[in-house]
């Protein structure tokens, strides 16, 4: 069964820095594609950003410049580094891995950014 596991949001304000980080159960974590997701309230779940198992990055538009995701395949682990954080990345971020034709998510981590 897999299980993904997010921490490190949290309220922060503007111009500020968090790291999240996702930590996966099951085998085989270095080969699937694993990937960031936001919703901010009243709106739909978009992509934040993907890495693949050779390390390479996607970006959304609105995460090019502030956001790193990077990934530690010994530790089961994707993390995503957001600077110069604004309030209208408020929103509560999820994990994601693709297995397959098949994905999975984890329950969320909330980010409030506010003075």
């Amino acid at each position: 069964q897999v299980q993904l596991v997010e921490s490190g949001g949290g309220l922060v304000q503007p111009g500020g820095s968090l790291r999240l980080s996702c930590a996966a159960s099951g085998s085989g974590f270095s080969l699937y594609v694993m990937g960031w997701y936001r919703q901010a309230p009243g709106r739909q779940r978009e992509l934040v950003a993907t890495i693949t198992s050779g390390g390479s990055t996607i970006y959304a538009d609105s995460a090019k410049g502030r956001f790193t995701i990077s990934r530690d395949n010994a530790k089961n682990t994707v993390y995503l580094q957001i600077n110069s954080l604004k309030p209208e990345d408020t929103a509560l971020y999820y994990c994601y891995q693709m297995r397959g034709v098949r994905g999975y998510w984890g329950q969320g981590t909330q980010v409030t950014v506010s003075s």
